[in-house]
């Protein structure tokens, strides 16, 4: 079984390419994790839950991998040149990492509730302020960086003239670059040129996040974190970085260019980035109302659908659309996925019933040639719809067993078994879906994780005396039967 090879698309050869781990039976997988100033959003959950199943799939196949996803704490400035962090704690009233625990807590639990995996180590850019230094530092004594008035920047012109691969992984060119570099504006003046990057940032005496550098008191620059993050905990050159594909241009372009200019090695194989998650067939954007919260989609408080929707139904939506894919979310989508999903963990509940006296093998050949065209699928650079229509191709033969109409006997006793562990472990290992009936008792992991987060939304709008998102809140609980209770050692919830 099993027999095809993983193919996987690299976007830095665009490609499909033959996966050879650096070291046989061990993977080194890096994926840019989120910038805690705010809630994570649709699309961030998008892109970790494939970078999820990926992680998952290839544990399947039995390799031993280190899954690092980072943090970013510091250094991700805003357009106006305020880092995200240092705006959401001004906003907020609140401390800095105030600000970065707060929506920290809240990713995880996001996370915990689309029941994703955990990395293996999950480091925070603030932690590891030494490590960038020092690769600064290695980036100067190279001759592709340059300090002025305190801040240190990458030279892109000599590391493209001197290194002919920058622009490699984006397709960009120089000339491409001049208007979309990410740093203060008020320092465009200190570069040699508009494409410039800053790895090291001198900070304004008002700059609350800053550390003592050769160079001045400062911060790192936002691409700078991944590349020694990476490196540190993964080495030089691994195997699989990933990210979406809005990262692609300009941080992780300018990764490459960080390690190349340091190490002289690319640092990563095989780069792998997911799509965009669009609604109604457009980019989401707050600003024209196109837009949908994960805890409007599970609550149905939103114009754009006509009901809420478990989280598992959400991810199996999700998981219809290929990573590297646009995946559109409609309400009609949504309310084909759950019936879909519904469809699928009925047919699961019923072929783990069968038996079999096996008084022949007929249909032996016929289902495992199934079952081994969805691994061939995703060992086909991870193509879960594919694999997922294979599930579907076996759902009506179980249904038919269950009437009779299909006699269970013609399976051999080793090809149900096969058939029942294989059906089982895409579901819940491989794509990391759960039975919602299994959780109808109200205490499940993904119910107790989003009155959590629930229930902090609306703390959060008490303490802003927002009081109508407070009271509807707790008026939507009602409806669905869920009883809050405020106290003085905080809010409970309880099924009614």
């Amino acid at each position: 079984m099993h027999n095809s090879t993983l193919q996987v698309h690299n976007s830095l050869t665009r490609k499909k390419e033959v996966f050879k781990p650096i070291n046989e039976g061990y993977i080194g997988m890096y994926v840019c994790g989120p910038t805690v100033y705010n809630d994570v959003h649709l699309g961030n959950v998008r892109t970790f839950v494939s970078f999820d199943v990926i992680y998952r799939y290839l544990l399947y196949l039995g390799y031993k991998i280190r899954y690092v996803r980072n943090i970013t704490d510091v250094g991700h400035l805003l357009d106006d040149g305020e880092d995200r962090i240092l705006k959401g704690a001004r906003l907020e009233k609140l401390e800095p990492m105030e600000v970065v625990q707060k929506y920290t807590n809240g990713f995880h639990a996001m996370m915990e509730i689309f029941n994703t995996k955990k990395p293996s180590i999950e480091p925070r850019a603030t932690g590891h302020i030494i490590e960038q230094i020092e690769m600064v530092q290695k980036i100067l004594d190279n001759g592709f960086a340059y300090e002025k008035n305190g801040s240190v920047y990458f030279d892109t012109l000599k590391f493209a003239k001197a290194k002919d691969c920058y622009g490699d992984l984006s397709g960009r060119i120089i000339d491409d670059l001049l208007s979309e570099s990410r740093d203060n504006l008020k320092n465009q003046d200190e570069k040699n040129h508009p494409s410039d990057f800053a790895i090291w940032m001198k900070a304004s005496p008002e700059h609350i996040m800053k550390w003592p550098s050769p160079w001045s008191e400062g911060f790192p620059g936002w691409h700078l974190e991944c590349s020694a993050m990476s490196t540190k905990y993964l080495g030089s050159t691994f195997d699989i970085h990933g990210g979406g594909n809005d990262l692609k241009f300009p941080h992780h372009e300018n990764e490459i260019a960080q390690n190349v200019g340091a190490c002289n090695c690319q640092p990563a194989n095989y780069w792998l980035h997911t799509n965009m998650l669009l609604m109604n067939g457009r980019k989401m954007s707050k600003s024209d109302g196109n837009t949908i919260t994960p805890t409007e989609l599970f609550t149905g408080e939103s114009p754009h659908i006509t009901k809420g929707y478990t989280p598992m139904v959400v991810k199996f939506f999700m998981l219809q659309s290929h990573y590297s894919s646009t995946n559109d979310l409609t309400n009609d989508g949504l309310l084909a996925a759950e019936k879909a999903y519904k469809r699928v963990m009925e047919a699961n509940r019923t072929l783990q019933q069968l038996t079999t006296n096996a008084s022949s093998n007929d249909l032996d050949e016929e289902i495992n040639n199934i079952i081994e065209s969805a691994f061939v699928d995703m060992n086909d650079d991870f193509n879960v719809p594919k694999a997922l229509s294979r599930l579907f191709e076996l759902v009506p033969k179980i249904n038919s067993m269950k009437d009779g109409h299909i006699d269970v006997n013609h399976l051999s006793k080793d090809c149900l078994s096969n058939l029942q562990k294989t059906f089982s472990d895409f579901l819940f290992e491989i794509f990391g879906l759960q039975d919602d009936q299994d959780q109808n008792d109200g205490q499940g992991t993904a119910l107790a994780g989003l009155m959590d987060l629930i229930i902090d939304i609306r703390k959060s709008a008490r303490e802003n005396k927002d009081w109508g998102t407070a009271d509807k809140i707790r008026d939507k609980l009602s409806e669905l039967n869920i009883q809050v209770k405020d106290g003085k050692d905080g809010t409970e919830w309880s099924l009614n």
